[in-house]
């Protein structure tokens, strides 16, 4: 064809770290300990509740509710409505979307007008910024620490209000908080719930990412710019996950607190798990930064990068990015490079970390620690 074929708010957005590292570690025998999803089954209540939503009513194999199908909408209306100090309204505050992705995508394009500025937060998920860049906007990036205090939150919550700012939460990691620590949604803050979003996702609720069903919270004002590219964009998504979430949700508002409830399961079992891993990279020399959340953790490689700084690759490759890749190779351990979470001017600055994920059943941290033995015994004494 003579005419350019790809539109232009594509350009400079081919290329994908996460396949890059991926497509590395099939070519050897490796643990993926890279990519963030569990890689045992949702709890028996979930796949309950998904089985049924199948085997059932047949008209659940038809179209539900364009902006959610009306049992979801209602108890996430509920359930967070408590959480965030608000009576939601599950028609005008909350929208059911295509996972936390798709609620992402759905905001960027209601929200981002041509030469908007959009500040993100560094490290940040490596979606952000393309996708504010197809929306048309200026990504204006800010270095700061991954978790904030209740100070901290309060102090980004003033300067929004201050200068009119929109907040985009991309909260859904809420569940997963170690140490005894509590998650606060900025939209919770006095003055914030007028001026923000909050996404989430049963996904990483239920330890089910192939469901995809995400979600989005806030005032109606916004909402309904957000109702109007979902619904001239995918219109719907799927019924039978969304009841499956539904009754998901039903359950644990009834277990709320409660050591039954899986959201205080699965935080419990998931420290262990960080706690297991962390010990075992420190074995070869890794520095592990204690993770309070998430399914990730942090370890810092200076000391490699000081005893062994020559690693093959490209002379502007971020030594993280070499790093991985001799790892994948020579060690048959799968991490993903921190560096592709920040913006290209501030990747040299941390390029010395390389990020895991402790979401794993027990044979894959065995199979982890098999992998790590005889990487110390290479060590030598």
């Amino acid at each position: 064809m003579s005419k350019r074929l790809p539109a232009r708010r594509l350009d400079g957005l081919e290329y994908n770290p996460w396949v890059e590292f991926i497509d590395l570690s099939k070519e050897y025998e490796t643990v993926n300990l890279g990519q963030g999803f569990p890689n045992f089954p949702p709890p028996d209540f979930a796949v309950e509740a998904f089985q049924q939503a199948v085997s059932g009513d047949f008209m659940l194999n038809q179209y539900t509710m364009a902006f959610g199908y009306p049992p979801l909408t209602k108890i996430l209306a509920s359930f967070f409505g408590k959480l965030l100090g608000q009576e939601l309204d599950p028609l005008e505050n909350v929208l059911v979307t295509v996972g936390a992705y798709g609620a992402l995508f759905t905001a960027f394009q209601a929200l981002v007008d041509e030469g908007d500025e959009v500040i993100i937060i560094e490290p940040f998920f490596d979606c952000y910024e393309p996708m504010t860049l197809m929306a048309g906007g200026r990504p204006v990036f800010v270095s700061l620490k991954p978790v904030f205090s209740k100070a901290e939150l309060e102090l980004v919550a003033r300067l929004c209000q201050q200068h009119d700012v929109l907040c985009i939460a991309d909260e859904v990691y809420q569940w997963l908080v170690y140490d005894g620590l509590q998650h606060i949604s900025i939209a919770s803050l006095p003055g914030m719930w007028a001026r923000t979003l909050t996404i989430g996702s049963a996904g990483k609720t239920f330890s089910a990412t192939g469901w995809k069903v995400g979600w989005v919270l806030g005032p109606d004002h916004i909402m309904r710019h957000l109702r109007t590219v979902h619904q001239n964009s995918i219109f719907h998504c799927p019924t039978q996950s969304q009841v499956a979430v539904a009754k998901s949700f039903e359950r644990e508002q009834l277990h709320m607190g409660q050591p039954s409830s899986y959201f205080v399961q699965l935080p419990k079992a998931m420290q262990r798990n960080r706690d297991h891993m962390t010990h075992s990279l420190q074995s070869v020399g890794l520095k592990p930064v204690l993770s309070q959340g998430s399914y990730f953790l942090i370890a810092d490689i200076s000391d490699f990068k000081s005893k062994m700084p020559d690693l093959p690759g490209a002379a502007e490759e971020p030594y993280d990015r070499r790093f991985v890749k001799w790892m994948i190779k020579n060690k048959g351990l799968v991490a993903i490079p921190v560096s592709i979470f920040y913006s290209v001017p501030h990747q040299k600055d941390f390029d010395h970390y390389i990020r895991f994920c402790f979401v794993k059943d027990e044979a894959t941290l065995q199979a982890m620690d098999k992998k790590l033995q005889k990487w110390k015994a290479e060590l030598g004494p």
